[in-house]
């Protein structure tokens, strides 16, 4: 259940249901086992037109794997495992020679979050292409519907709460391939199709589709990447259902009453560069910085315009054998308000920083990451594991 007082006024502002809770929560709101909510429902409300929204589908941008989490979000040009379906599809063709599986589980938020991913990727017998694929799961289980607790007569009856989950999912089915193959030269292609299925209690509902390709050039110790998502523009086709006394409750309490709209994502577009350094015989070093562009309207980064913004990602990951690993990296850039400032009118930059470890025993690789959702001096963190599996056959079979 989640614990404390979650009170979610009606307004005319309208945004991602993720990113209000996520203000909320960051700004300590203490919850109880009865979680007063008038009718958190209208924070998906979208005007009756198609349009693009800024921070749309933003479950997608969460990551995957504690290896990513880890270094920061920058994986574009290093990624060579499962995880590659979230991150760029072309990395995909590095899973060789036998299936890979990928799971990772992480809370946010003291748990009230909770975010769940999936993969399983499956090279050919030639080890040129790849087929993946990838499941995702946000969802903040519990919620307490209210809308019926006051009764006619003002008398407060906690009979009428019911509880609901609000979820997001995404299923991402993926195909990679090797394009080009030389001595010093790899080209790697990868594309995803996704569909999203979106949900809030019985209330509302969306299905949306979408479409994401990648690219990946490796050169001697330099790696490119380039990740295109929603290349096609994903939409999401939301529909609401309502009876007539929800109806009625929500005219009376002034709120709107939402209707079918039909929500667009706008492309987004990741360029990565890395290297790898050979520190000693046993020690390594890969380095990597990403740039991702958005087109959805002006954010809170580094490069903020209007339509185009711009958000730097820097990880480092060491490795001794490629057995063990150590991990570190710095992303969301964002400018707030400092939180010494009485008056709010200071502002500082944050940054959300993250490191983490790895190590690897024959088939099995188990990542950690340690992440940071808030800013500096009032931090909220968050511990991330996942695990990396190949299934690998019996090798005297094989031999057979």
């Amino acid at each position: 259940m989640i614990s404390g007082v979650l009170t979610l006024f009606l307004t005319p502002q309208r945004l991602p249901m993720n990113h209000c809770l996520r203000e909320l929560l960051i700004r300590g709101i203490d919850m109880k086992r009865t979680t007063t909510v008038y009718l958190f429902l209208l924070l998906f409300v979208m005007p009756g037109f198609s349009q693009f929204r800024v921070y749309s589908n933003e479950f997608l941008n969460i990551g995957a794997g504690g290896r990513g989490l880890a270094m920061g979000s920058a994986q574009v040009a290093s990624v060579n495992d499962g995880t590659a379906g979230y991150w760029n599809p072309a990395g995909l063709v590095n899973v060789k020679d036998y299936p890979q599986v990928n799971l990772m589980h992480s809370e946010y938020f003291a748990g009230i979050g909770k975010y769940d991913f999936a993969s399983v990727a499956i090279p050919t017998s030639n080890n040129k292409r790849t087929i993946g694929i990838t499941a995702l799961r946000f969802a903040v289980d519990d919620i307490m519907n209210t809308l019926f607790l006051v009764e006619p007569d003002g008398s407060l009856n906690y009979n009428n709460i019911q509880a609901f989950s609000s979820a997001d999912y995404a299923f991402l089915f993926s195909f990679a391939q090797k394009l080009k193959e030389s001595g010093n030269r790899n080209v790697h292609f990868g594309v995803n199709a996704k569909v999203i299925h979106r949900s809030v209690g019985k209330f509302a509902k969306a299905w949306g589709f979408g479409l994401d390709a990648g690219v990946q050039i490796i050169q001697n110790k330099w790696r490119i990447g380039l990740a295109a998502r929603d290349i096609t523009t994903t939409f999401n086709a939301w529909s609401f259902t309502f009876t007539e006394r929800e109806k009625e409750v929500l005219y009376l309490t002034k709120n709107d009453i939402p209707v079918k709209s039909t929500e667009l994502t706008a492309p987004r577009l990741v360029l990565g560069i890395a290297r790898d350094f050979q520190l000693t015989k046993k020690i390594g070093l890969l380095a990597e910085a990403n740039l991702d562009l958005t087109f959805d309207g002006k954010r809170n980064t580094i490069i903020s315009a209007d339509p185009i913004s711009a958000d730097p990602k820097i990880g480092l990951e060491f490795n001794v054998s490629n057995v063990f690993f150590l991990r570190a990296g710095i992303n969301n850039f964002q400018k707030a308000l400092a939180d010494g400032d009485t008056l709010n009118q200071k502002k500082v930059w944050i940054y959300q920083p993250s490191a983490g470890a790895g190590f690897k025993i024959s088939n099995v690789t188990i990542d950690y990451a340690f992440t940071n959702l808030a800013n500096q001096s009032n931090p909220l963190f968050t511990h991330v594991f996942s695990l990396r599996l190949n299934l690998v056959g019996d090798k005297n079979k094989k031999k057979k």
